[in-house]
């Protein structure tokens, strides 16, 4: 070989040699590279964001009551064999699936499997395997945000920033915890504060326990009768908040709050033409029922068409006469009739948090209470009326509470979960006088009446007595065999008096049932004294 040759052939080695450590200083002053490096050798595992909980009014929670456990499943270590037999149906599925996965991660367990050798985390359970209010509180999606209900509605709040807690793992090139180490749990402040509602948990859970016991479809409201503070909301079917999926198409729609929907809802709606005539100092009405009523050739019956003979007011909200306050109605008129039901709530939304309210309902323009045959069906709660149980809940409650509305509500405000300490007060509810105290006293004695002797005494025979109203709603709705579904109301007060408590009970899109909404306001009566 020629010296020539000898030297081309060092002087290429000596450049490539120039080349690498090029690369090498580069690659080692990057400190993307370097970053990439430092990641290839620690695996960070994100625990499920925190979030701020719910309180009863006393402080209890309703949400966060009990918790579940992940446990750090690493390669190579047996975790799939050890873990398996402990692990959730999700936990399961995921094993399976990363079984031969060459990094770790964090698998759901059943209970804690530290005594195994395993590392084993406790994170909060949002809802309990008994949850409560769920129609009201709603639920979170798959990332653990509010979708429906007051988790939705403060979504802001409860979330915070949505900082995570994160475990950090030095691992080896297999994915193993290197030698020496121990996974490190560091903590994140997502910012998130509780929500303390109106809810009484003692309450809450009684409803719900009532309602499961008595009606296929419907729903039960508690107010605290001197505040209109909700005590409870619950609705039913209800549905496992932990498990959306399998309600989406229930053909029994057990993801609506039926307490927020609107509903026809019949003679319950008689107390607003009382209040107005009482109001207006035209009780004189006496009316001689046949048992129906006729109005420009139209024939409005009472209930069965049985005759109700000569009635006043107090005996026709005893007996529920249609006639009566058909012809009531005609001597007040349409506009004292629309002046009273605004007053008392109808016709608008009752707000609840951020975006969330109740139905505003349908209340009849005064255009079309021009045509009588719509004033007569409007003066027994029928027609183009329609109303939520919050609404029909607060009309009461002003009777119930000496003539002074004041607007359901159900958030108190936001608190530190550290120290229950409030932050923010987030509730504003109107009132309003409606009625005199005198009238109201008055009405209050014609609905104990209605209990004692007439269309609701399945809700007599409790020791301090009670007041309310009945109603049959039809629906225009119909069940193949051409029967039509009913909405079966009470809304009333307990005890008669001094009432501590409003409650309404609707069954809706009833063909039968087992036990009237009257019976199901007495049994819930009936445990609110246990409770005392």
């Amino acid at each position: 070989m020629s010296g020539r040759r000898v030297l081309v052939l060092y002087g290429s080695l000596l450049l490539g040699f120039a080349v690498v450590l090029c690369r090498l200083f580069w690659l080692c002053s990057n400190t993307a590279y370097a970053a990439r490096a430092e990641a290839q050798s620690t695996a960070t595992l994100m625990f499920p964001a925190r979030r701020g909980n719910f309180y009863d009014c006393n402080g209890h929670l309703l949400t966060g009551l009990g918790e579940q456990w992940l446990a750090l499943s690493l390669p190579g270590e047996g975790s799939y064999t050890k873990l398996y037999p402990y692990a959730s149906k999700t936990g399961q599925a995921m094993l399976y699936q990363k079984r031969n996965a060459s990094r770790p991660f964090l698998v759901e367990v059943m209970r804690d499997v530290s005594a195994m050798g395993a590392w084993c985390y406790a994170v909060p359970r949002r809802y309990g395997d008994a949850p409560l209010a769920s129609a009201l509180l709603g639920y979170l999606d798959g990332e653990g945000h509010g979708v429906a209900g007051l988790e939705a509605a403060l979504e802001d709040l409860l979330s915070g920033t949505g900082a995570q807690d994160k475990l950090v793992c030095a691992v080896n090139a297999q994915g193993k915890l290197r030698s020496g180490t121990e996974p490190e749990l560091v903590k994140s402040d997502s910012g998130a504060v509780g929500v303390q509602l109106t809810l009484s948990r003692s309450i809450q859970r009684a409803a719900e326990a009532v309602a499961v016991q008595t009606m296929q479809s419907g729903c039960i409201l508690v107010l605290d009768a001197a505040s209109a503070k909700v005590r409870a909301c619950a609705s039913t079917p209800g549905f496992d908040p932990e498990n959306v999926s399998a309600s989406l198409n229930a053909p029994d729609s057990p993801l609506v709050n039926r307490a927020f929907q609107a509903y026809a809802v019949g003679s319950v709606f008689k107390p607003v033409l009382a209040a107005a005539a009482l109001e207006a100092g035209k009780t004189g009405l006496v009316w001689d029922c046949p048992g129906y009523c006729v109005v420009d050739g139209q024939v409005f019956r009472c209930a069965g068409g049985v005759p109700h003979g000569e009635v006043n007011l107090a005996a026709a909200l005893k007996k529920s006469c249609n006639g009566y306050f058909i012809r009531l109605g005609q001597q007040l008129g349409a506009e004292t009739l629309l002046q009273m039901s605004r007053q008392l709530g109808f016709g608008q939304e009752v707000p609840v948090a951020g975006a969330l309210h109740a139905d505003a309902g349908k209340l009849p323009s005064a255009g079309e209470l021009a045509q009588s045959g719509q004033l007569a069906n409007f003066s027994f709660g029928q027609g183009g009326l329609l109303a939520s149980p919050v609404q029909i809940a607060a009309m009461m409650n002003t009777i119930a509470s000496g003539g002074v509305y004041r607007t359901p509500f159900f958030v108190c405000g936001s608190v530190d979960e550290t120290d229950g300490t409030p932050l923010e007060t987030l509730a504003h509810p109107q009132s309003r006088r409606v009625m005199s105290a005198e009238n109201a006293a008055l009405l209050r004695k014609m609905l104990q009446q209605v209990v004692e002797e007439g269309t609701a005494q399945d809700a007599a025979g409790l020791e301090e007595g009670a007041g309310g109203k009945t109603g049959t709603a039809q629906t225009g709705q119909f069940t193949p065999d051409g029967t039509e579904r009913k909405n079966l109301w009470f809304a009333g007060f307990y005890p008669a008096q001094q009432p501590r408590y409003t409650i309404v009970v609707l069954q809706d899109g009833q063909v039968s049932t087992e036990h009237s909404s009257a019976a199901i306001f007495a049994r819930l009566c009936a445990m609110l004294d246990l409770l005392a």
